[in-house]
């Protein structure tokens, strides 16, 4: 299931959604991103999130089913804030859960790192020095390229 939105969500009960009915679940990763007070040495007082409305969701969407088609899942959450957010707002929620832990960690991760590198969002951050857009980092695209296929 793909989330894009402005509200806040509960960890515990989205974590407790995607285990509902599903016996078979012996494995559950997630990661929770938050808003961090400190970027490039810069203190942080906000950041407003901007996607685009209906390309991101199809983009999340196709990093969900690749990840379907590279391991046997369960159920998938994307959870992805939007709109302005302060230090330790949480932005995003990746959940998965499988019949094995390897899966479960392995999709979690490759999930994240596409998030990153290629869903349609565009975030700037507040500072003491004004607003500024922050630009993609190398080290999220050479996470990303662990994941190309040969």
């Amino acid at each position: 299931m793909i989330k894009v939105q402005r509200e806040d969500f509960d960890l515990g009960l989205e974590i407790t959604r995607l285990r509902a009915n599903s016996p078979q679940v012996g494995a559950v990763a997630s990661f929770l991103g938050t808003v961090r007070d400190l970027n490039e040495g810069q203190s942080v007082d906000g950041m407003t999130l901007e996607h685009y409305p209906g390309m991101t969701e199809r983009c999340l969407e196709a990093i969900e089913q690749e990840a379907r088609q590279r391991w046997t899942l369960e159920e998938v959450l994307v959870i992805h804030r939007v709109g302005p957010l302060r230090p330790q707002d949480q932005i995003v929620l990746v959940a998965v859960s499988s019949r094995h832990r390897g899966e479960a960690f392995a999709a979690c991760e490759f999930i994240m790192d596409y998030l990153k590198t290629r869903a349609p969002f565009w975030k700037r951050e507040e500072t003491g020095e004004g607003a500024r857009w922050v630009d993609a980092r190398e080290s999220d695209d050479r996470a990303a390229q662990r994941w190309a296929h040969p």
